[in-house]
């Protein structure tokens, strides 16, 4: 059976008090809306629909960005869920088979749970996901008699007896595409807030002999964002579930709960995350490196057995091969650091290339940026660069080579050369106490003026 996801994206998200639509949010550094269709694409879905609203523009580039093949559909009036689900009835028109609604501000459901949701659309023609609240609040209560799923019933709506219940609906439901459709054409607004529910469909569909049916999952899978607080608590469960993740998979956390992962955060057994290491987006990290304490991680790949920090920075493009080490309070961006190079302290290398074994002194500075564009630095296999040297781009260091400490260097160094670009030193005899005694009196005449 084909299946197509609808994924509601139409909100404003009033409560986040922001100008950012609320599915742009981001979770683990990645929008929430991503999580959304991230999950939905384990059903390998035939068509993904988005429906848009609030932020239209932005919501579009963030979902194409994910799923070029992805329609956009507009909901310039929010009301509803059945009514923004019906939005997506032409971009599925000719499709036969399942649709599957989600919500891009859930952005937890998890792969077994969907999977779990389209087996029991086997044998029902309505499937609803349901959870077990601890505190059912004013979620809708489902109705069960046996497995069958008889109507959703509102909190407001609901009697005491009712809200006992614990069973709560969130939301996300399987139908067969005709179906659904016919259903929510026939869906009212006859209620106090004067929208159109998409839980409605539940006792239409009992009304008109078609069987319905609620599956279960954790309920944290269910966790919808409405508020910034609600968000920092999504954003604390992802965490947690990828640093149980990453734990379970051999890779050593020292101080779990201080390690800032982001959504596609790939580390190999065998690491050692020390405290206080935040990995943006992009970054993988091989078996058997060390990410020391403070480090920030963007866009990069670490090779096994490198080294990194601590209070490193790895920007986008940072490459380090096995066993390189980057040091402490050293900047690396769009850089390819060759194996068992070194980079150890206060240094800056920026488009660069830094051959085997080269030793990049502390201080040193890839001058690339002339304020206009950007320009390479070539750092040849066991090169030695003195400490505060400034590489002035575009310069190559030929293999082998040396430059003194404290040189600018502003043409190509060959292999195995020293070059040396400093002012030549002179010592004056007696003139730091002439000029010291100089400025005191200076300063002894300045005090004695009137203020």
């Amino acid at each position: 059976m084909s299946i197509a996801l609808v994924i509601l994206a139409a909100g404003k998200g009033t409560r986040m008090e922001s100008d950012l639509p609320k599915v742009l949010h981001p979770i683990a550094q990645v929008p929430m809306l991503v999580h959304a269709m991230r999950g939905g694409a384990a059903l390998d879905p035939e068509r993904v629909v988005i429906v848009a609203g609030h932020g239209a523009d932005a919501v579009t580039d963030v979902a194409l960005a994910q799923d070029d093949t992805a329609r956009i559909v507009l909901q310039t009036e929010q009301l509803g869920t059945a009514h923004a689900v019906a939005q997506a009835r032409a971009a599925l028109k000719g499709f036969s088979g399942d649709v599957v609604v989600l919500y891009g501000d859930t952005p937890f459901i998890q792969p077994e749970t969907l999977e779990k949701m389209i087996g029991a659309r086997r044998q029902h023609d309505l499937v609803i996901l349901g959870f077990e609240a601890a505190d059912p609040g004013r979620y809708g209560r489902l109705m069960m008699a046996g497995e069958t799923l008889e109507r959703i019933v509102e909190f407001k709506d609901a009697s005491e007896t009712e809200r006992a219940i614990t069973l709560c609906n969130s939301g996300l439901l399987a139908c067969d595409a005709a179906t659904l459709f016919d259903l929510i054409a026939a869906v009212g607004n006859d209620n106090a807030a004067g929208e159109f529910y998409l839980t409605d469909i539940v006792a239409l569909a009992r009304a008109r002999g078609l069987s319905a049916t609620a599956v279960t999952c954790d309920e944290a899978e269910t966790m919808g964002i409405n508020s910034r607080a609600e968000l920092a608590a999504a954003d604390g469960v992802f965490q947690t579930r990828a640093r149980a993740d990453l734990l379970a998979n051999g890779i050593t956390l020292m101080a779990p709960d201080t390690v800032y992962l982001a959504l596609d955060t790939v580390i190999g057994r065998d690491s050692v995350i020390e405290p206080n290491v935040v990995f943006g987006p992009g970054v993988t990290v091989e078996s058997g490196a060390t990410i020391r304490a403070f480090s920030h991680l963007e866009g990069c790949h670490v090779s096994r057995g490198a080294v990194v920090g601590p209070y490193a920075r790895l920007r986008p493009g940072a490459e380090l091969a096995e066993h390189a080490k980057v040091g402490n309070f050293v900047e690396i961006k769009n850089t390819q650091i060759a194996e068992g190079a070194k980079v150890n302290h206060l240094s800056y290398v920026g488009d660069a290339s830094v051959g085997p074994r080269a030793n990049i002194g502390a201080g040193t500075i890839t001058c690339n940026y002339d304020g206009v564009m950007k320009h390479r630095t070539s750092i040849g296999a066991d090169a030695f660069i003195g400490s505060n040297t400034m590489l002035v781009a575009p310069v190559t260091i030929g293999a082998g080579a040396m430059t003194a400490t404290g040189s600018v260097i502003t043409r190509d160094v060959e292999e195995d050369a020293l070059a040396m670009a400093r002012a030549k030193q002179e010592n004056k005899p007696g003139r730091a106490r002439k000029l010291f005694d100089m400025l005191r009196a200076k300063k002894a005449r300045r005090d004695k003026e009137p203020s």
